[in-house]
């Protein structure tokens, strides 16, 4: 690919701008625009300022969509692809900032209503127009049970969706909905009412508004995408890279080095700590580090003993050295968490202090919950996820007297058994983005959750407060009594927050990283 002098370079050692200081929290709390003045201005539908580099650039990642439709697509991976095809009404940009996207903009002043007006002259990449009725559409489709999609709950506060004319759509509420924008930016990528109506399978033959137009699929090796000659709305979620790009799927990650060192691969995805020398003393890559709005835990299922005993929930998190895993495993890149909500999470509480590392007391606490002798029980990890971590908590575990197998699955099989009730007690988990709480808490802590398998009366009350007040600081209220009273009755065992690190190939220019942890093939 050719470099464009006036593009900033990637440089080794290079910490992005956004990774640190108080800009690295940029989007902590930032409470949503409220009225559509509020928010921030729509950018013009322009055409790209800069050419497109010719060839291909090549985006190694770890694990393989299962899917297409993004009614069906629940991680960072998946919606790589996905954002890269599709657009949402709204985007959080490289900043957190939300930002209208396919809408020019929204109005709230009506608590019980969500009104969009789209951005005229937006066409699909068959040539059709975007039209209120296919946001429409979209959220019907994401709604119907037969899609069976596990983000389907985020929307339930929707009662009604009405086209009132060409370009405004109108959603009306059950009841005041804060969180519903940050829903709208990560699940809502909206497809063509057509290609709903008709069937169309989404994984043949996507059909978006995106920056790259969907250019063949070789399941199990590589996506290919083509640059969208047509796409104006590069000033918001950016400028296609290059003229094709190609997503591989490519789970070893010595492997995903090899292929960036080789110059076969222009990104990778997920570089471990022990690879990172390797790439810095290389001449053609560098390592890129950016917080991510997410964090990593392992979800602790209290439906079955001996887990409905806060006890050994307590004891499970007193017994898990985090700084050491973060230390020796993550290179320092990470801070131990007190409860479910990160340092980017709206209701975060500094004043609440994480569980220390003490094994002595962990053991204490499993022989009040009559565990004395210890048990056994599984921990299940996805092959995405790193199993070296999985080994390190199973070994801490096991040095209070809690024998652990660490299974590792397919993630199409882990989604698709969160709630099961035969389903491994523990799991460890990655949750991206974090922008806005609702999402984790209500599907995963609420007693209702369609992936939940926690059950407190509290703690649903204080989820359902934070999920309808309109003043923020009445969210951040009620999420600061939740996060102490989760630290109390723990559902899961709190590990830290998350930071990426990519490598990138020197040719590569103007790409920038996410906090949502996307990793699209634009350019800034």
């Amino acid at each position: 690919m050719t470099n464009h002098p006036h593009q900033p370079h990637l440089t080794r050692r290079r910490l992005v701008g956004t990774a640190t200081g108080a800009a690295a929290l940029a989007w902590v709390g930032r409470p949503l625009a409220t009225t559509a003045q509020d928010a921030t201005p729509a950018a013009p539908l322009v055409a790209s300022p800069i050419p497109l580099d010719p060839g291909n650039v090549a985006i190694d990642l770890p694990i393989e969509p299962v899917t297409l439709d993004p009614a069906l697509t629940y991680d960072a991976n998946s919606w790589s692809v996905i954002h890269s095809l599709y657009d949402s009404l709204v985007e959080y940009d490289t900043n957190g900032t939300l930002r209208p996207l396919l809408a020019e903009s929204w109005d709230v002043s009506d608590p019980l209503a969500l009104t969009f007006r789209l951005r005229p002259d937006v066409t699909f990449h068959d040539g059709s127009p975007l039209t209120a009725a296919d946001v429409v559409a979209t959220v019907a489709h994401t709604q119907d049970p037969e899609t069976a999609s596990q983000a389907a709950s985020n929307f339930a506060v929707v009662t009604a969706t009405e086209a009132v004319d060409d370009l405004t759509v109108g959603l009306t509420l059950a009841s005041p909905a804060p969180y519903l924008l940050a829903q709208i930016a990560a699940y809502l990528a909206i497809v063509p009412a057509s290609a709903l109506s008709a069937g169309i399978d989404l994984s043949a033959a996507p059909v978006g508004t995106g920056p790259y137009r969907f250019g063949g699929w070789d399941r199990g090796q590589e996506l290919r995408l083509v640059a969208n000659p047509d796409y104006a709305s590069g000033a918001v979620k950016g400028w296609p890279l290059a003229e094709t790009a190609t997503f591989r799927f490519v789970n070893d990650p010595s492997t995903r080095v090899a292929d960036l060192l080789s110059e076969g691969a222009g990104i990778i995805r997920d570089v471990t700590v022990d690879d990172v020398g390797t790439v810095e003393g290389s001449d053609t890559a560098s390592i890129v580090v950016a917080p991510v709005s997410g964090l990593l835990f392992v979800r602790i299922a209290t439906d079955t003993a001996p887990f409905d005993d806060p006890r050994v929930r307590r004891a499970l998190n007193l017994a898990v050295d985090v700084d050491g895993i973060v230390a020796t495993l993550v290179g320092g890149s990470g801070q131990r968490l007190a409860t479910l909500l990160d340092l980017t999470s709206l209701g975060d509480d500094p004043s609440l202090s994480p569980y220390a590392y003490d094994p002595d007391r962990a053991i204490a606490l499993l022989a009040e919950a009559g565990l004395g002798g210890g048990f056994e029980t599984t921990l299940e990890v996805t092959t995405s996820d790193s199993q070296v971590i999985a080994q390190a908590i199973a070994g801490q575990l096991a040095a209070v007297g809690i024998t652990i197998t660490v299974s590792v699955v397919e993630k199409a099989e882990f989604d698709a058994t969160y709630a099961e009730p035969t389903a491994a007690p523990l799991r460890m988990v990655t949750w991206t983005p974090m922008f806005d709480p609702y999402s984790l808490l209500g599907l995963v802590v609420a007693s209702d959750g369609f992936l939940s398998r926690y059950a407190n009366p509290a703690a649903d009350a204080l989820i359902a407060t934070g999920a309808t007040a309109t003043d923020p600081a009445d969210r951040a209220d009620a999420y600061h009594q939740l996060g102490a009273l989760l630290h109390d009755d723990p559902p899961a065992i709190f590990l830290y927050n998350l930071t990426a690190r990519y490598g990138v190939a020197n040719t590569v220019t103007g790409w920038q990283p996410r906090p949502d942890e996307y990793v699209l093939p634009v350019r800034r």
